[in-house]
């Protein structure tokens, strides 16, 4: 079975350089639209049998965006489990300014998630966050016969795809962050991981350049 993922548009909040996460939310930005349509239309020909992606507003749009573009669309199944990381009292804050207020965590956070603690804010574990994300994933592989594509979000979903490969923490970090409607793509024969790398983060289909903010 083929798994396909991507990380939902670009949004406002984004742009602005502030954490969303698990609770915070903001509408994409119109130049996303034209992302989305060039990922749907890269992937067209692919007979999906359903499409599953965070409950986040980001996310639902940029599913149903992309199921306008296939040649067969499919139904969308939104989940609480794909939501992103939570990050507490920071979600809607400045991701700069509290970069500043906490450098240690937050650099854990992008780096080193086997030493990350968010206590300080509040906010959801590695551990909490695998969970729920691999959990889902590997629920939906023993239900359906795919092909899957699942829409989420940036630190968790690239997080959880390392976990699905065989990373440990401490490397979930170690090929950078997934980009904004980039494409990964994992191979499966078994419900238990872990689960072949075909395709990582591939934005070549983009006409711009995909990063904004590859980790937030």
């Amino acid at each position: 079975m083929d798994l396909y993922f991507t990380r939902h548009g670009k949004t406002e909040w984004n742009l602005q350089r502030r954490f969303q996460g698990m609770k915070g939310d903001s509408p994409l930005l119109p130049s996303s639209y034209l992302e989305i349509a060039a990922l749907g239309q890269h992937i067209s020909n692919v007979p999906f049998e359903c499409i599953y992606c965070s409950s986040a507003q980001r996310a639902r749009t940029t599913a149903e965006e992309i199921n306008k573009q296939l040649s067969r669309p499919v139904k969308i199944i939104p989940a609480d489990e794909l939501v992103e990381m939570g990050y507490g009292i920071l979600e809607g804050q400045s991701i700069d300014e509290m970069l500043t207020k906490y450098p240690t965590e937050l650099g854990n956070m992008r780096y080193h998630m086997d030493k990350y603690d968010p206590t300080p804010f509040n906010g959801e574990t590695v551990s909490e966050m695998i969970e729920r994300m691999t959990g889902f994933i590997t629920q939906k592989v023993a239900e359906d016969k795919g092909p899957l594509l699942f829409v989420g979000h940036g630190s968790s979903m690239t997080a959880a795809l390392q976990a699905l490969i065989g990373k440990p923490e401490s490397e979930y970090r170690s090929m950078g962050g997934l980009f904004n409607n980039s494409l990964t793509i994992l191979e499966t024969e078994s419900v238990k991981p872990p689960y072949q790398l075909k395709c990582w983060n591939d934005a070549s289909f983009l006409e711009k350049d995909a990063s904004l903010d590859s980790l937030l």
